[in-house]
C-alpha cells in the first residue's frame, strides 16, 4: 500500500491477527535470546494502546504487576504533549493479552538487565528505539502473514500487506476492540488512549462506529 504524502490510511488488525502476530515472536523467527522480549512488547503494544516512544521509555519501575489493579505509571514527560501523569491499567478490558503475566515471566529471566533501568533494552544499547520496535512489529507480521484492515483515505492505493503494520496499527487495533469486539463507545476510546480531546478520537476512529 502506498505511503506518500497524498496517501494516508488508518490500519488496525481484528484479534486473531494479533495473537497471530504475538504467537510469531516466540519462533524462530527472531533469536530465542529476544523472544520474549518481543513478545512483551506487543503484548504491551496489543493490550494497552501505548505509543512506541511511550512504549521505550518504559522503566521497570514504572510497572505495578502486583497491585489490585495492575497498571503502568506512566509519568507526563514520557506522553505526547505532556498531558499529565497517567496510569495504564494492564488487561483492563478482560485478560486478552495476558499482559501481566507476559511482562512477569518477561521479567523472571531477562537476557539483559540495563542499569538505567529501561523495561526493553536492545541488542546495540540499554533502551531499544522507536525503530528498533518498528522492525520487530514488521518482522513479526511478514512471519505471521498478517494484512491489516485498512480505512482508506487516498486517491490512489494499492493492496495492504502485512508490510504496513507498524506499533501504531496496536494503538488503532486496541480502538477496533472497544468499539467492534465489546461494544464500546468514542468516549470508552479517547479514555483507554489518552486523547487530549473528544475530536482527536472522532477524527480518528469515528468510521468505526
Amino acid at each position: 500500500m502506498s505511503t506518500t504524502e497524498t496517501t494516508q490510511a488508518k490500519s488496525w488488525m481484528k484479534p486473531d491477527q494479533v495473537k497471530r502476530v504475538r504467537s510469531v515472536c516466540l519462533s524462530e523467527t527472531f533469536p530465542t535470546y529476544l523472544q520474549q522480549r518481543n513478545y512483551a512488547m506487543i503484548t504491551v503494544l496489543a493490550d494497552t494502546g501505548l505509543r512506541v516512544s511511550e512504549l521505550v521509555d518504559l522503566d521497570v519501575g514504572d510497572l505495578h504487576l502486583d497491585a489490585e489493579r495492575p497498571h503502568i505509571y506512566l509519568p507526563s514527560h514520557k506522553q505526547k504533549g505532556r498531558p499529565g501523569d497517567a496510569t495504564v491499567y494492564l488487561d483492563d478490558f478482560g485478560d486478552v493479552y495476558s499482559a501481566r503475566d507476559t511482562l512477569k515471566q518477561y521479567l523472571t529471566g531477562r537476557w539483559k538487565e540495563p542499569e538505567n533501568g529501561a523495561l526493553f533494552p536492545s541488542r546495540e544499547s540499554d533502551r531499544a528505539t522507536p525503530r528498533s520496535v518498528q522492525r520487530v512489529v514488521k518482522r513479526a507480521a511478514q512471519a505471521a502473514d498478517v494484512t491489516p484492515q485498512v480505512k482508506s483515505v487516498a486517491t490512489e492505493d494499492s493492496e495492504p500487506s502485512p508490510e504496513d503494520v507498524t506499533p501504531h496499527t496496536f494503538r488503532h487495533s486496541v480502538a477496533y476492540r472497544i468499539i467492534v469486539e465489546q461494544g464500546g463507545r468514542l468516549e470508552d476510546v479517547q479514555r483507554h488512549l489518552r486523547h487530549s480531546s473528544r475530536e482527536t478520537t472522532d477524527r480518528i476512529y469515528s468510521h468505526l462506529v
